[in-house]
């Protein structure tokens, strides 16, 4: 199938726009990254703490930051968690101490800032944040089934019927007391009334990465982007030729600059899962990048006679319909996960959507005018190019 054709597009008379336009947005990203808003690190890279929070009703983010406020946490980012209908948010804040002490301490000074803005009784148990533990220590103090000797075992049992409920079944908040009515004895249900109630929202998780996990993961995510453009400069070299190896590593890396340099621009955490999304542009970038320089390969051959400017251009004719297809295809998947993937995948989709944008373009706009210029040039000093010919073979191109 051919979306375009027979065009004859003069690509490589834009190149000083193309070259514009690269400078434009590469200046700007470095500027960003030096500068303005620097490399956004999210809490995988820089360590932190990452709160996840379920409320019963659509929470105002003002009175969230106020409780993590109180509870020590400044300059806390408060981000929705999946659909709207969720009612749940992330609430990721700055690096503390990272033992297991420090976490429960965290989690219990976040609950009780928590509770003062969105509910709370003092003195009772709040089933919403209560563990299996609290509440079977609490149902054994009261005994309403009346079980004696073996009664620990069984309220543990009850314990974690009700945070399963809890969890499982209301997806981590409970309305009211109430709804356990049918899921554990009504004496349990009547006991819990009495000295229990059910706040407003559910700490569903804490996590911590420390300072040193997340200089750890910074260096290997570095290796990675640059052992794959290695990687791919050997490959291309020993396939093409060394120049058409350079000529796509630099379209590469200007890709993955201007995606990295838009989310300092737009001021967007970096996590691994965007770490994922950039070493996927890396590949899809240099595949897109080898169908045109293979294509240039194959017309060398056959058109011996003409220029490699002109050689270059038909190639990229010759290819826009497939590249229209593929990369079209692909970024109207992405847009929609964009749109409708949620806060979690709001970084991954975005990286793909920039960088699958600005892959199609460095193709054309980068890697081809590169290969061009540094033969013209070779062609001016020795009077002779070399360019890949079939199966490995050199051919020469005089002026």
């Amino acid at each position: 199938m051919e979306l375009f054709k027979s065009t004859n597009i003069n690509f490589l008379g834009k190149k000083w726009y193309f070259l514009g336009f690269s400078l434009i947005f590469s200046i700007a990203c470095v500027l960003s990254l030096a500068f303005w808003h620097h490399l956004p690190l999210g809490v995988d890279f820089k360590g932190g703490t990452e709160v996840d929070i379920k409320f019963v009703n659509t929470p105002d983010d003002g009175k969230i930051r106020r409780a993590v406020d109180d509870a020590g946490y400044r300059d806390a980012k408060i981000v929705p968690l999946g659909a709207a209908v969720n009612n749940e948010r992330l609430v990721s804040l700055p690096e503390r101490e990272t033992s297991e002490q420090a976490l429960d301490r965290g989690r219990s000074a976040i609950i009780a800032a928590m509770e003062k803005y969105f509910g709370g009784e003092q003195g009772k148990l709040d089933l919403n944040n209560a563990g299996p533990s609290q509440i079977g220590d609490y149902l054994l103090g009261k005994d309403p089934l009346h079980l004696g000797t073996d009664a620990a075992a069984r309220y543990g049992d009850l314990a974690r019927q009700i945070t399963n409920f809890r969890d499982k079944t209301r997806s981590g908040v409970l309305r009211s007391i109430d709804e356990l009515n049918g899921a554990v004895p009504a004496s349990v249900v009547a006991v819990l009334k009495e000295g229990a109630f059910t706040s407003q929202f559910g700490v569903r998780s804490v996590q911590i990465v420390g300072p040193q996990v997340g200089a750890q993961l910074r260096k290997q995510a570095a290796l990675a982007t640059l052992y794959s453009l290695a990687g791919m400069l050997v490959y291309l070299a020993f396939r093409f030729e060394w120049i058409y190896g350079v000529a796509a590593v630099v379209a590469v890396f200007h890709d993955t600059l201007i995606t990295v340099g838009a989310f300092s621009l737009t001021n967007q955490e970096i996590t691994l899962t965007v770490i994922a999304a950039i070493l996927t542009l890396i590949g899809y970038s240099m595949n897109d990048t080898i169908v045109v320089f293979d294509r240039i390969r194959e017309n060398v051959k056959l058109l011996r006679r003409e220029s490699l400017a002109d050689i270059v251009n038909r190639s990229i004719n010759q290819t826009l319909s497939r590249t229209v297809l593929t990369s079209g295809l692909t970024f109207l998947t992405v847009i929609s996960l964009y749109v409708f993937g949620g806060e979690v995948l709001r970084g991954f989709s975005f990286a793909l959507v920039v960088g699958i944008l600005i892959g199609t373009y460095s193709s054309i706009a980068v890697a081809a005018p590169m290969l061009v210029a540094y033969q013209d040039w070779r062609l001016a000093k020795t009077g002779t190019a070399v360019v890949p010919g079939a199966a490995g073979r050199r051919t020469k191109i005089r002026a």
